[in-house]
């Protein structure tokens, strides 16, 4: 599909899709795209994007999946990032994407908290609009999905399957349990069907003290790198021990400047042991339209410093040019990304507090949990998620450590091994081979099976 085709199948719906007076949504003429504002709290919106899968296959027995993703930062946009970068129908040129997830169920981007990308508050200077915490994320995604689910028989059919990268894993995890809570209350209608774990912040301290040891034995820091990485990460494990959140979080900062310094620039936004600053994953698979020098530099607080004095970020460019065109329901005085510097610090206090009592409890009541990770990540290493894995206290736990993995492949080629799996009941791992901090650019085609295999999509065989 080209630029030009894209518009024409972009023609604005006039209705509004949904009744309640505090949401205001369009979409394509022919359904496959539908679009909106949800506003969660007064004078706070929430904006979405729901497309509906081409490849869908109707299974009475099997229903077509809907994925609810969540993009890392705090204050990435899932809108921009996740669909134009990584999973959409298109790439950031505009042109179809092969590996689309869309392959095995319909998409639903939110950007997610209030700030991000085209969602905001009405006064940026309003301290008490901006949310603070997991839960306060949690309670306003929850509150956009009554008004999506809730009266629309054809989502509340298809199972809902969260899947989040980076910090959206610790947003996951608390609005699964939001969720759960409101569909037990008869306040939400939908079947949760499970949660997706991918390169996720779930637990600051076991990454900090991987980082280290997992650049020493890749040649990137040296004896001395080493010794001084751990030291700062033991500091920054007292400071947590301490409930010393905003300590730890400016040791973190700390950290991170002396392993840049030590490692000659290790991929400076963290993402991939073995690339410097300049080779970022989606930059380097991106051309004309997603910017080659700071395309994900809205991805996390710690890459905005390190955007090149003057230099236009092309994502930005597309999302507030030819797509804000498409969408047309955008408040004049909002642009993607706008508001991107009152996420962050409003949320600076919750950035080191781990959740793994979240994933516990979802284990506990039976929900689905699957964690993949890239083979090449840092700043969510996969050392960093097996620690917390093994700090889970889910009954299953010993079973799982204890069982073996196995290789994957792609595409019937057994000769190169893409990943190892790991499953017992409800809990499932998936080491990503060859992959960094974005998974499903690095690696699209067993990205694919595997959410295939998550989904248990009906055309998945």
């Amino acid at each position: 599909m080209g630029r030009l085709s894209f518009f024409l199948v972009s023609v604005l719906i006039a209705l509004p899709l949904f009744c309640g007076h505090s949401a205001l949504a369009a979409g394509t003429e022919d359904g496959s795209e539908q679009w909106g504002y949800v506003e969660v709290r007064p004078k706070a919106h929430l904006f979405w994007w729901l497309y509906k899968s081409p490849y869908r296959v109707e299974d009475p027995s099997k229903p077509w999946p809907v994925i609810l993703w969540l993009q890392g930062g705090p204050g990435a946009s899932g809108v921009g990032l996740g669909n134009f970068l990584e999973i959409g129908p298109l790439d950031g040129d505009l042109k179809p994407r092969n590996s689309t997830w869309l392959r095995k169920a319909d998409l639903l981007f939110v950007d997610s908290p209030v700030g991000t990308g085209y969602s905001y508050v009405d006064d940026v200077k309003d301290d008490s609009l901006p949310v603070k915490t997991d839960d306060e994320a949690a309670i306003d995604l929850t509150t956009l999905l009554k008004e999506l689910f809730n009266g629309n028989m054809s989502l509340q059919q298809s199972p809902l399957f969260v899947v989040a990268e980076s910090y959206g894993g610790k947003v996951a995890v608390t609005v699964g349990l939001s969720i759960l809570k409101a569909v037990e209350a008869g306040e939400l209608n939908l079947k949760l069907g499970g949660f997706a774990l991918g390169n996720s912040w779930i637990s600051s301290e076991d990454f900090v003290l991987s980082w280290g040891p997992l650049l020493k034995a890749v040649s990137r820091v040296d004896s001395n790198g080493l010794n001084d990485s751990n030291s700062l990460a033991q500091t920054i494990k007292q400071q947590l021990a301490k409930g010393q959140y905003l300590e730890a979080e400016q040791s973190w900062e700390e950290l991170e400047n002396m392993i840049r310094a030590s490692s000659n620039d290790v991929a400076s936004d963290f993402y991939n042991i073995l690339l410097d600053q300049r080779n970022d994953p989606i930059i380097s698979s991106t051309s004309s339209v997603a910017s080659k020098a700071t395309s994900v530099q809205r991805y996390s607080k710690h890459l905005y410093s390190f955007r090149p004095t003057g230099a236009e970020d092309d994502v930005s460019i597309l999302l507030n040019g030819v797509i804000r065109e498409k969408l047309k329901i955008i408040p004049n005085n909002i642009t993607w990304g706008g508001q991107e510097d009152i996420v962050f610090p409003a949320m600076i206090g919750a950035f080191m507090k781990p959740r793994i009592q979240e994933v516990d409890e979802l284990l506990a009541k039976g929900i689905n949990v699957t964690v993949y990770n890239g083979q090449l990540d840092l700043i969510c290493s996969t050392p960093g998620v097996e620690a917390w894995v093994e700090k889970l206290e889910w009954e299953g736990l010993k079973t799982f450590l204890s069982s073996d993995r196995y290789p994957l492949y792609c595409d019937g080629d057994e000769s190169v091994t893409k990943a190892f799996k790991k499953s017992y009941k409800n809990l499932h791992f998936y080491w990503i081979l060859g992959a960094g901090h974005f998974v499903p650019v690095d690696q699209p085609c067993i990205s694919l099976e595997m959410i295939g295999n998550i989904t248990q999509s009906p055309n998945n065989s």
